[in-house]
């Protein structure tokens, strides 16, 4: 299970429905999740969201009365390996039910949503993060992906997601205020292609802060962003892709970057920055992935999920400047969907 579940939230991110053109030219159309796809994706993490083995907890001792099993700890998050999968495992569900009504597994992924984000089991999430061992637990990437599941949640128009909302909102507030605390202190930015990645941490909790009207926390991501990425030029792609990486550096930044910064002064940004990209001839080859029984060699499917992410934004926003990127998208996405 593991070598596989922690990139599938990157699939649902992909499920991309727009069709860009301008002027005469058609714009090849990013991948489309199909609800037979979705159907397949949601068993998952549907079935290993209440399995509390095998487990990798990233613990801190102060002594043996610590010592305890997942679901003790974590009462909400302890299935699906470890805490940051089982929380964008959940993340993953609410927005499968958000975009496809018709999902087969709806009523027991109701059940299990409502059973897992249950009052009395956030509480002892948040008290987890009281714990002074425990302050920089899961910094800032399994952080992120709460302010994720939240975000998705306000997006939910359902009386499920109202519950949950609430529910959860100790700890998404908790998580706010992390985030408030720690990056000030943050001196340089964490430029790697796994969790740490603080491009990636700053990216989903600003769009969460967009969303919320978390004014403090826009105004802080977006200050930190220009500080550490304003002067970046020519980002080194040859460099990449390391060998366990499920993140680009140099995309992830270009995307946080994307975020904060106005239209005009992020394509001036942009062309400094990675000036190959708007070369109609780039080209980029998929991460290649040798051994899929590898938990960490296959972090290169996630990378390609990841990469394609945030190429489908960019397309988004700048078709006409950007559109020729979507055939490498697309590309990057066949070659680890099958999988």
């Amino acid at each position: 299970m593991k070598k596989i579940y922690p990139f599938l939230f990157f699939i649902i991110c992909l499920n991309i429905t727009w069709h860009y053109c301008f002027g005469q030219q058609a714009i090849p159309q990013p991948v489309k999740l199909s609800l037979e796809e979705a159907n397949r994706l949601s068993k998952l993490p549907l079935h290993c969201m209440q399995v509390e083995y095998p487990n990798k907890l990233n613990q801190t001792l102060e002594d043996e009365s610590f010592l305890k099993g997942p679901k003790a700890l974590h009462p909400a998050f302890y299935g699906c390996f470890d805490w940051h999968s089982s929380v964008h495992g959940h993340w993953m569900l609410v927005s499968l039910l958000r975009e496809f009504p018709d999902l087969e597994d709806t009523e027991l992924i109701r059940k299990k949503l409502s059973q897992n984000i249950s009052k009395e089991n956030i509480e002892q999430e948040v008290a987890y993060f009281h714990m002074p061992q425990n302050s920089s637990f899961e910094r800032t990437y399994g952080w992120a992906w709460i302010l994720k599941l939240a975000e998705e949640l306000l997006k939910w128009d359902d009386p499920l997601a109202r519950e949950l909302e609430g529910n959860l909102q100790p700890l998404t507030d908790l998580m706010v205020e992390k985030y408030i605390d720690f990056l000030p202190k943050l001196i340089y930015p964490i430029r790697v292609g796994e969790h740490s990645n603080i491009a990636f941490g700053l990216s989903l909790a600003f769009d969460y802060a967009l969303i919320a009207d978390q004014k403090q926390l826009t105004e802080l991501i977006r200050e930190r962003a220009y500080h550490w990425f304003g002067q970046d030029r020519d980002c080194p792609m040859g460099w990449e892709p390391s060998g366990f990486d499920f993140l680009s550096p140099c995309f992830q930044e270009l995307d946080i970057m994307r975020k904060v910064m106005p239209a005009d002064d992020f394509l001036v940004w942009l062309e400094a920055f990675m000036p190959d990209l708007e070369n109609p001839d780039f080209t980029l080859d998929p991460g290649e992935v040798s051994d899929r029984t590898d938990g960490k060699l296959v972090h290169l499917d996630g990378l390609n999920f990841s990469r394609a992410w945030v190429l489908y934004g960019l397309i988004t926003s700048f078709p006409e400047q950007y559109g020729h990127l979507t055939g490498i998208a697309n590309e990057h996405v066949m070659y680890s969907l099958p999988s």
